[in-house]
């Protein structure tokens, strides 16, 4: 078994409430769990040590025991009720475990840890427990919780208070890490401004499609139609345990686009907790395509397009206005040469002139 510090501060103790129905008829009721506070934690036999959480690396079929330690702060005795739960990460990534309605069917099902503990007031007790790996664990982690709860009763329901931590058994064997892309989706939002680009918005699943718990990174890319770079981002994916998921978006402002618009997204794995040197890292990647119409630029093309046409016709009246005038001058040019040589060849007396001829 070993000990590994990771990257993030991660949430140690586990506190959760849940309620239950009952029968009418019920036992005496236990201690108010507002008023009481205690902590529970992985401990030696001599008490609680360093650890935030217990990791423990087994070959099918192993056995080893552990300890924890349950520390009682309130003024009375209390009788905690010792449970273990397969772990899972809420939501919002927090771990958590199983609640007591809820059956365990993997990790949770390999600790076997007495049912109560009694602690006194500001007392604290360790208590062991044993972790087995069953002969046929497929390799791989395989997450779980251990846990110190007190049960209150009122009404018609129980309200089940727990404090505890995660417990993280990695079966020995091949470990391997991937992130598969699904539900890429890709929509473009073009701007009504003409000289400004539009919006990308990218919404995508993260699956943990492995074996191992891991983290890692995904990187969107989004290229237009002769594979210009638009948008390129790269964001952590947070903790995954095996067969988790994790929805991601992003969101991109001022990309131009003109026809089809191209949305990649490569995940590259990275391992937590216990490490192994053989693992297999297999990187992941989808693209969507988009097909986008400009309507503002085009706008602006047929704006400039009829503007270019009507100064163009303009022109050309112009132009015939133009060449009309300049014939009619020359119209009116030949005319008054023609009548200026008319009155030049006539007598005064109005009859043609002879010529000095002879007869």
């Amino acid at each position: 078994m070993t000990v590994t510090p990771l990257r993030r501060a991660l949430t140690v103790l586990v506190v959760a409430t849940l309620t239950v129905p009952v029968a009418p008829a019920v036992a005496a009721a236990e201690p108010d769990p507002k008023a009481l506070t205690w902590t529970v934690q992985p401990a030696t036999p001599s008490g609680p040590d360093q650890r935030r959480w217990v990791n423990a690396s087994l070959d099918p079929g192993q056995t080893v025991t552990e300890h924890l330690a349950v520390r009682n702060f309130s003024r009375t005795a209390v009788a905690f009720s010792l449970k273990a739960a397969d772990g899972y990460l809420t939501d919002k990534g927090r771990f958590n475990m199983l609640s007591s309605d809820r059956p365990s069917v993997d990790g949770g099902t390999w600790i076997d840890v007495q049912e109560r503990v009694t602690v006194g007031p500001d007392e604290t007790k360790v208590v062991p427990f044993t972790i087995t790996v069953p002969a046929g664990a497929t390799p791989g982690d395989h997450p779980a919780g251990i846990a110190a709860t007190v049960t209150s009763t009122g009404g018609t329901v129980n309200v089940e208070s727990r404090v505890g931590f995660r417990v993280m058994v990695r079966v020995n064997g091949v470990a391997q890490a991937t992130l598969p892309v699904r539900g890429l989706a890709a929509s473009y939002t073009p701007s009504w401004n003409p000289f400004a680009g539009g919006t990308i918005r990218v919404r995508y699943t993260v699956e943990n499609g492995g074996n191992v718990w891991v983290g890692g990174t995904s990187r969107v890319v989004v290229s237009d139609l002769v594979g210009v770079t638009g948008h390129d981002a790269t964001s952590d994916v947070g903790e995954l345990l095996p067969g988790g998921s994790r929805t991601m978006e992003t969101r991109a402002d001022g990309v131009w686009a003109l026809g089809r618009l191209r949305t990649t997204v490569t995940t590259a794995p990275a391992l937590l907790g216990d490490g192994q040197a053989d693992a297999e890292l297999r990187p992941a990647s989808a693209t969507v395509t988009t097909w986008v119409v400009p309507w503002a630029q085009l706008a602006l093309l047929c704006l400039l397009a009829a503007l270019l046409v009507g100064l163009r016709a303009v022109a050309r009246r112009r132009r015939r206005r133009l060449a009309g005038l300049l014939a009619r001058a020359r119209q009116e040019g030949r005319q008054e040469a023609q009548e200026s040589v008319l009155v030049a060849g006539t007598p005064a007396g109005g009859e043609p002139d002879p010529g000095d001829g002879r007869r």
